[in-house]
């Protein structure tokens, strides 16, 4: 009597494609309480996503190839879909994971099939889509530090060929960070979402689909914790326990960025945006196209040296918007031995930035606020071709290219240190032009064995650091970035239904890496820019394994291991130049060769789960079980070490579930860092000191839903 849908391994159909694409059910994201982009991480294989420096923005790694967006004005490396729309800007994407289908996470060089060149991957977040019949449904979920959480939606036709869905959540409390200085308690979930979809079908030939959403977050954000500090005669670390954090906001600097002076750590952005696909039966082939508009009004507050003193305050206000146009089309018909998609994708993004220091406390050098501004402009235009021949013996052959056109322009930037000086900059403009592409085999040894090899080139272009700017040397374009990427895996159903086991291996030969280093102004102190290093090598495995050995019993496991080398790197060496400094108060650059170092990607991540699933009574199911995860240590810079290298950890989690096998309704109760594990997600440097992020403690919850 258990539900079949959750008796059977998914995506069958996905194990006759040649690629490594850990595919996420919806499911398996509730439970496994997946709400925001960085719990993807938990479910997939030498993936990294974590908060910038505790915010709302993102920051994704796949195997390695990634990108810390310090300044949130450069694309990703890994590229963030919704819907088949590009996301851009990552910070664009947040709040957006509800009323979610399922989630697609796809490593290595991208942008043949659809949408933009990238040389990471790309995440692919599918939404759920408008029903022919009536459908609905809502979640409340409450737990620990009075958290709760409620989503909803329903679903249906309005006429015979027009069909809607709207889909809605809010986020409140869970904060479990507070401030003794301050009595102040952080991190508090403040955020609300809708998105409307509208699907009409004038003809069986024709689909037309409008999407709108909205998303309004004021959340606190999380504070980091100092490990070092630059100025030890000035200002202290504080001792405080594990859920405690230290911050200030001076009523000066309220005034300055026109906020309250009651206001704390946190978020005030607004996301909104819409797109409309219409697609048309040709008969030979299907043409689709996809136009979007998506904007970011970011407001942002947080206390980067996590300390008492106003030494790094800084506030980000944030105005950008971003228009696409992609147009393909592709053959129809997947019984054909031939398989072929062409198109064309156009981005535009258009940016306002504005961040504000408080220094006040950081004397000698400093001591004034301080405001940087900048207007920033790009476009890209991206022509794409893929096609698959089906030979005899059940070999496939397979190859796409790429040609992608950028250019941006960084306009009128200018840094004011209050009562001090006004700094205007001259403009900046980077331009890139590239093709790319992927050539492959794949062999369906067996109806259940499939063994593949593909190489690949990926790009993404150059940008800009848009930082806190003293110096015309800053603002230097850093170049593209390349990578020559190598892939070898099977796909198996070893035992159907019983045991699934795949597998890859890879190799990445990587070219003009794009890398958050410091500049050193000796009268001002370190600076965050992007550079390129000039070559590094990736090399790893991973596996993903599905496990029906007993009756009742269900096992996942992923694996992934990978090692990374600079293989020409010169570099400012940052712990000792900070060393340097601490010790003589002279900022002194000290700079490393690190040719032969260890890049510091996390080298060991797994997560799984094991659930076990009765029908206690007739008609109804329970299931309970637990999942787990365990993530390397990772450096924070070239060569980090000690207070610069995030520790490893291993979390768990548990829950019990009872529902009908219809489904109609189920009640959960569930506990995430079941261990109540000590750890961070994620760290870095503004100003005065170098923190960790914490990641939350223990919560223990429950979970209802009602659907029809």
């Amino acid at each position: 009597m258990v539900n079949g849908a959750r008796r059977a391994f998914h995506f069958a159909a996905a194990q006759h494609i040649a690629d490594s694409t850990t595919r996420i059910t919806a499911e398996t994201l509730v439970r496994k309480g997946v709400v925001g982009l960085t719990d993807l991480q938990n479910l997939a294989p030498n993936v990294t996503i974590q908060s910038l420096m505790g915010t709302a923005s993102t920051n994704f790694f796949i195997r390695g190839i990634g990108f810390n967006d310090y300044t949130q004005n450069n694309t990703s490396s890994v590229m963030t879909y919704i819907d088949g729309v590009a996301f851009p800007l990552s910070t664009m994407a947040a709040g957006m994971m509800f009323d979610v289908e399922g989630v697609d996470i796809q490593p290595g060089p991208t942008g043949t099939t659809h949408g933009l060149a990238d040389s990471g991957g790309e995440v692919d977040i599918h939404t759920a889509d408008p029903t022919a019949a009536w459908h609905g449904g809502v979640t409340q979920d409450i737990a620990s530090y009075a958290r709760s959480r409620t989503d909803l939606y329903v679903s249906g036709p309005l006429t015979d060929t027009v069909s809607f869905r709207i889909a809605g959540q809010t986020m409140h409390g869970g904060g479990w960070q507070t401030s003794p200085a301050n009595d102040t308690h952080l991190g508090n979930a403040d955020e609300g979402a809708l998105r409307a979809k509208l699907r009409w079908h004038p003809d069986e030939k024709t689909d037309v689909l409008l999407t709108g959403h909205w998303v309004q977050d004021n959340s606190g954000v999380v504070v980091g914790k100092p490990v070092v500090n630059f100025l030890p005669a000035v200002q202290h670390i504080p001792t405080l326990g594990y859920q405690q954090a230290d911050w200030d906001l001076r009523p000066q600097f309220a005034r300055l960025i026109g906020r309250s002076p009651d206001t704390m750590p946190s978020e005030h952005n607004t996301f909104w945006g819409a797109d409309l696909k219409i697609s048309r039966d040709l008969g030979f082939g299907t043409l689709q196209s996809t136009s979007a508009y998506e904007t970011e009004r970011e407001g942002e507050y947080t206390d980067q040296d996590g300390t008492i003193y106003a030494s790094g305050d800084q506030y980000r206000n944030i105005v950008a918007n971003a228009f696409s146009q992609e147009l393909s089309l592709k053959s129809r018909d997947r019984q054909q031995p031939l398989q072929w998609v062409a198109g064309m994708y156009y981005n535009r993004v258009r940016m306002l930035q504005q961040f504000y220091f408080d220094f006040t406390d950081y004397k000698p050098l400093r001591g004034y606020l301080s405001e940087t501004s900048f207007n920033q402009n790009q476009q890209t235009f991206t022509q794409y071709a893929h096609i698959s021949y089906r030979l005899p013996y059940h070999l496939t052959v397979f190859g796409g290219i790429n040609h992608e056109a950028d250019d941006r322009q960084l306009i009128g930037l200018r840094t004011v240190h209050f009562g001090v000086n006004d700094l205007n900059f001259h403009n900046e403009g980077a331009a890139a032009n590239q093709f790319t592409g992927t050539v492959g085999v794949q062999w369906q040894a067996t109806r259940t064995f499939l063994l593949y090899y593909k190489m690949s080139k990926g790009f993404k272009p150059g940008g800009f650091t848009g930082n806190n700017t003293v110096v015309q040397a800053q603002l230097t374009p850093f170049g593209p970035e390349s990578v020559l990427a190598y892939e070898a895996g099977f796909k198996s159903d070893l035992v159907p239904n019983m045991f699934r086991l795949n597998a890859a291996a890879f190799y990445y030969d990587y070219h003009g890496q794009q890398y958050i280093s410091s500049y050193l102004v000796p009268s001002y102190g370190p600076l965050g820019m992007f550079v390129n290093i000039p070559k590094s090598e990736i090399w790893g495995i991973e596996f993903s394994a599905e496990l029906h050995p007993l009756p009742h019993v269900y096992l996942t496991q992923n694996l992934g291991y990978e090692r990374g080398k600079y293989q020409k790197f010169q570099a400012l060496n940052s712990s000792a130049t900070n060393a340097y400094y601490t010790t003589h108060g002279v900022w002194q650059a000290v700079y490393t060769d690190f040719d032969g170092v260890d890049s510091g990607i996390p080298k060991l991540t797994l997560n799984g789960s094991a659930d076990y699933r009765i029908n206690p009574f007739h008609a109804y199911e329970l299931e309970t079980g637990l999942d787990w995860m365990y993530r390397d240590s990772q450096a924070l810079i070239a060569g980090g070490l000690g207070a610069y290298r995030l520790p490893s950890y291993f979390l768990m989690g548990a829950h019990m579930t009872f529902r009908p096998v219809s489904d109609r309704w189920s009640a959960t109760i569930y506990a995430s860092n079941l261990l109540n594990r000590q750890y961070f997600v994620a760290g870095g440097q503004a100003t005065t000191t170098y923190f960790w992020i914490p990641g939350p403690p223990r919560f223990i919850g429950g979970r209802f839903s009602l659907n029809f």
